[in-house]
């Protein structure tokens, strides 16, 4: 990749901070994408988390040599400082695969831990750009969040494939009656539960953090209990702490009617996915109401770039 080619990138990364950044202003966010492979020839994702940058490369074939793509990236990274008005101290820098899920969420990048808090509608979220794959915020369901907290009063709330819990944190602070966290990685329930520490008084009967493989949860869950469940799980799984391995395409309408029956009657399910090919098997699903909200949920700054589904379930 020539160095001709980098005003054409400055012009797109200008357009695109004047338009996200005075959307994102208006409505108090700080946490947002900016640019997203917009251009062939700059395979980046740039997300803002308050005044750090996390710059991801796409990996693709490039044709250069390791030398070659060194000096191109450390062209590119002078035009990214200047347009987004942030100082290469504070520009984070991964290079990753456009996965077709995110199956690969737990990989963990580096072997010292670098957090720092986050803001979103006045909740706090711990944040790495250092050392995991993904930062520990999922951008593209901020709206997707806000609808669980304006649900959760009073509402026995169970979040799987947790994460970081940033749902189980929502609902919370929503008055959710129990809220409890399901995920099989120890290591981000540690990060679920000191988000929520962040937030709320300490109240371990209030909020559970529970270890365990999903798909076998569900088969001992309690049944007709929960009035508010999100789910949002890989695409694949194949965990050797998993007795069974996961594809979402697979075991999407299993894992949804078990989900529903562990759920209260008229209880609302969140479901989402972002597996490109995904279509759901609504004729096995023994629901009362599916209805796709994929692009009511997709915030100004994914706008034509999304590549995820997500539904409202009503058991």
């Amino acid at each position: 990749m020539k160095e001709e080619k980098l005003p054409m990138f400055r012009n797109r990364l200008t357009k695109d901070i004047r338009h996200v950044a005075k959307l994102a202003r208006r409505q108090g966010i700080t946490c947002y994408r900016i640019y997203d492979h917009d251009l062939p020839e700059f395979p980046f994702c740039i997300e803002r988390y308050e005044d750090k940058l996390y710059l991801a490369e796409y990996q693709r074939r490039h044709g250069m040599t390791e030398e070659e793509h060194r000096d191109w990236l450390e062209s590119c990274i002078p035009t990214i400082s200047e347009v987004l008005e942030t100082p290469d101290e504070r520009i984070y820098f991964r290079e990753r695969r456009r996965k077709a899920g995110r199956q690969d969420q737990y990989e963990k990048l580096a072997s010292e831990q670098e957090f720092f808090i986050a803001k979103e509608s006045g909740l706090s979220f711990r944040i790495n750009l250092t050392d995991y794959l993904d930062t520990g915020l999922f951008l593209d369901h901020r709206i997707t969040r806000g609808m669980v907290r304006e649900e959760a009063k009073d509402k026995r709330m169970l979040n799987l494939f947790c994460y970081t819990g940033s749902f189980s944190v929502y609902a919370a602070a929503g008055g959710a009656a129990q809220v409890d966290s399901v995920d099989l990685s120890k290591t981000y329930l540690n990060w679920a539960e000191a988000n929520m520490n962040g937030n709320m008084p300490a109240d371990a009967k209030r909020y559970q953090f529970i270890h365990a493989d999903v798909k076998q949860w569900l088969d001992e869950a309690p049944r007709d209990y929960y009035d508010l469940v999100v789910m949002d799980p890989p695409t694949f799984s194949n965990s050797k702490r998993m007795l069974d391995f996961l594809d979402i395409q697979r075991d999407h309408a299993e894992l949804i009617n078990k989900t529903l029956r562990a759920m209260r009657a008229g209880g609302v399910l969140y479901f989402s996915t972002n597996f490109r090919r995904f279509q759901l098997e609504t004729e096995k699903i023994v629901a009362t109401s599916l209805k796709d909200i994929t692009r009511a949920t997709t915030p100004f700054d994914f706008e034509g770039k999304l590549f995820r589904w997500c539904y409202r379930i009503i058991k």
